[in-house]
């Protein structure tokens, strides 16, 4: 037969981090990735199992391609982007842009030019 422990009302402990003397029923065990590491800690140490530890306990299944997928493949409607509200009533405030079509969708086109610098008051010849 087992002699059971004393109940300890009045006993004390002290924290295994911080050395301060608590009394034993405040103090509290400290998990690491939800295992006991068998520290009795005050409430001011305790420090709670963050989720970032629990990475790889745990199946994740997240998968980021489509299996035989259907691209759009209308070539002037995937050039165009979307313009808002905003956008379509400036060009008709500053009068017409050939960008903007009824449908606001704004249609780019890029160029290469030639770039002037100034330096100290100075215009370079094209870079």
């Amino acid at each position: 037969m087992t002699v059971p422990f004393a109940k300890g009302k009045r006993s004390f402990g002290f924290c295994d981090r911080c050395g301060f003397r608590y009394d034993l029923t405040q103090l509290s065990l400290q998990p690491v990735k939800a295992r006991n590491t068998n520290l009795k800690v005050c409430k001011q140490c305790l420090d709670k199992d963050h989720p970032q530890l629990f990475l790889g306990m745990f199946p994740i299944n997240d998968p980021q391609a489509l299996r035989d997928p259907r691209p759009d493949t209308a070539k002037i409607a995937s050039e165009a982007l979307f313009g808002w509200i905003e956008v379509v009533g400036m060009a008709a405030e500053f009068g017409s842009v050939s960008g903007v079509v009824g449908n606001n969708a704004v249609y780019m086109q890029g160029q290469v030019g030639s770039v002037f610098i100034e330096i100290d008051g100075r215009y370079s010849p094209n870079i």
